[in-house]
């Protein structure tokens, strides 16, 4: 599903204008992001939440030139989705 689905889905629910369901999702989508830059977690009870993870120093290697180089410690954002959407997932998909 992409971003013009969900707009679309939004709109015919609820019959508000795709215009304005689009600047809202925007909206959202800018404050999730603006949040976590300034590593502030985003917490939507009932549905997850966006969390700032952090990433430890680590060495990896370079196999093309076989030389080994350190990665830094690094911020990374990730989703943690609530016990219940985790739960209706798992009911619903089928395999």
């Amino acid at each position: 599903m992409t971003k013009a689905d969900i707009v679309n889905e939004i709109s015919k629910t609820t019959g508000i204008e795709k215009i304005t369901v689009q600047k809202t999702v925007e909206a959202f989508m800018e404050s999730v992001k603006d949040s976590l830059s300034n590593d502030k977690n985003v917490y939507l009870r009932g549905f997850g939440s966006f969390i700032v993870k952090k990433r430890a120093k680590k060495t990896a290697r370079n196999i093309s030139k076989n030389t080994t180089i350190i990665i830094p410690e690094h911020h990374i954002p990730a989703f943690k989705p609530s016990k219940t959407f985790v739960n209706k997932v798992k009911t619903y998909v089928k395999k």
